[in-house]
């Protein structure tokens, strides 16, 4: 698939007509797309079209692998099968970012929702930087078990909703592409992994928002919270920091079911215990249901109509087996 490196690279989805939320695969070969309708929406929950170069050859009664092109991919072969090292960004980048927060739209928004004494201890936990690629910009670092940066997600909130702003354009960058770093090898890991160490004993707690695993940690301090960054993420290659782990997975409302499979899919391969909770899908309202509620979003709204933050209260979580 085409990578990220900016707003240009992302195109107008084939199927639900938004823009930039559509991405290519392409001809390693030339750089171009294969078709424009070949690809994948990142719209998973509201739109998921999905379009392989596979499912583009069937249709078309084509060969996947031209003839013409057979040469170049045994030499594309072999120089896949080299390991490149895993790229990291640099402390002093990183630190820099943790130093002024001043302006950072997101973190206003934690000290209007928990003050900011809590406020303060979360930013540390969780490392949350600031960026001025956008004025008020977040960055949620990737910081991996060993302590490496793996890379950062830039994102822009608004400081009074606490949601994401995705007009005239989706705000939503990465570190490595931002800083323009040359030849740079991504592997993902889970936002908060670094917290594994503080504890051999806690239960692991996974969502799919970086901003959720946050406000989460304060309500249910019990687990240590990770976030996926992507429904496409919870993946397999992640969860191996995890083996040893008892994991707990809350999808996002209208997610249950992906998130299920994928928990079966992950037991299966790592013999460990996984749980999905299906707490969202029992207990929200029916327009919660409609907007998509994540567990942090319950959790506020619950808050601000029966007091429970940082009361002590334990909350029902009903686990789906």
């Amino acid at each position: 698939m085409q990578p990220y490196k900016g707003p240009k690279t992302r195109y107008r989805c084939p199927s639900c007509n938004k823009e930039r939320s559509f991405t290519l695969y392409i001809d390693i070969t030339t750089g171009e797309g294969i078709a424009n309708d070949v690809g994948r929406c990142n719209r998973e929950i509201n739109c998921g079209y999905h379009f392989t170069p596979k499912m583009y050859f069937e249709k078309n009664g084509g060969s996947l692998i031209k003839p013409y092109l057979k040469k170049e991919f045994s030499k594309i072969n072999i120089e896949s099968n080299i390991v490149k090292p895993i790229s990291n960004i640099s402390n002093s980048i990183f630190e820099k970012s943790l130093s002024n927060n001043k302006e950072n739209n997101f973190i206003k928004y934690l000290e209007g929702l928990f003050g900011s004494r809590l406020t303060s201890k979360l930013i540390k936990l969780y490392s949350i930087g600031s960026s001025k690629y956008w004025k008020g910009a977040t960055v949620f670092w990737q910081v991996d078990i060993s302590g490496k940066i793996r890379t950062g997600k830039i994102m822009l909130y608004n400081p009074d909703t606490g949601k994401r702003i995705k007009e005239p354009i989706n705000h939503i960058a990465w570190a490595h592409s931002a800083l323009n770093l040359k030849d740079f090898n991504l592997k993902q890991c889970f936002f908060g992994e670094h917290l594994l160490n503080a504890s051999a004993n806690k239960p692991i707690a996974i969502v799919e928002a970086e901003k959720t695993a946050i406000i989460a940690s304060v309500y249910l301090p019990e687990f240590i919270w990770l976030a996926t960054g992507s429904l496409s993420n919870l993946n397999l290659e992640k969860f191996k920091v995890l083996s040893k782990r008892e994991i707990y997975l809350f999808p996002d409302l209208n997610c249950y079911t992906k998130w299920k499979l994928k928990a079966l899919e992950i037991k299966e391969a790592l013999a460990c215990k996984i749980f999905v909770s299906d707490f969202l899908e029992t207990n929200a309202s029916t327009i919660e249901k409609e907007k998509g509620y994540d567990i942090a979003d319950y959790l506020i709204v619950r808050d601000e109509k029966f007091g429970w933050a940082l009361s002590g209260y334990s909350y029902p979580i009903f686990w789906d087996h």
